[in-house]
């Protein structure tokens, strides 16, 4: 009786059913995939995502380079009579003070320039380097606005000249990769 059981039974395996060749399991698609054929067509960040993307990243590379002039500043004035944990404290604090100003003064910037580059897109309805400039524009526009017209205008001029070099670093970045890359395939085996 016991050999009926056995024949009526079967091993489990869960992948019997799976002849699929292993290389084909990583054989991903390299463009995005979209529930909706509305969003394949919308190949742009939303504003949100803009405003958080601009305003994150404004405020960690603010963050970071604020945080090592301040840790300089912080190691050039240590005294000689500073035992070493007063000298670690003065490189903390420095540090984390000229980090956190830089921080938060790039990310205001970003917000500015994200907020403006959205809304330039939502009025001119098109997405180009001209919404990025205008955007660089009035974002030193708006930031120096506080302090006269004067100061105003020539922050302006300068985010303008920065957007505008940006978006040329950018498109000759893209260029000069496809250069190099032209040729060049990746095949999985």
């Amino acid at each position: 009786m016991d050999s009926q059981s056995e024949k009526k039974r079967r091993q489990y395996h869960p992948y019997q059913d799976l002849q699929i060749p292993l290389h084909t399991l990583y054989d991903l698609p390299t463009s995005p995939e979209y529930l909706f054929v509305e969003e394949s067509q919308y190949q742009r960040r939303s504003w949100s995502e803009n405003l958080q993307y601009y305003t994150g990243s404004a405020y960690l590379a603010g963050a970071v380079v604020g945080g090592a002039k301040g840790t300089f500043h912080g190691l050039r004035a240590a005294e000689k009579g500073d035992t070493l944990k007063l000298r670690i404290n003065r490189v903390l604090n420095s540090g984390g003070s000229t980090g956190r100003k830089f921080g938060n003064s790039l990310g205001v910037l970003g917000l500015i320039y994200g907020g403006l580059e959205s809304l330039a897109t939502h009025l001119r309805g098109t997405d180009d380097s001209l919404n990025s400039f205008v955007a660089g524009l009035g974002t030193g526009a708006l930031y120096r606005a506080a302090s006269g017209p004067r100061s105003a205008v020539i922050a302006g001029a300068i985010g303008g000249v920065t957007a505008a070099a940006a978006v040329t670093a950018g498109y000759y970045d893209g260029l000069l990769l496809e250069v190099i890359f032209h040729d060049f395939v990746w095949y999985s085996g």
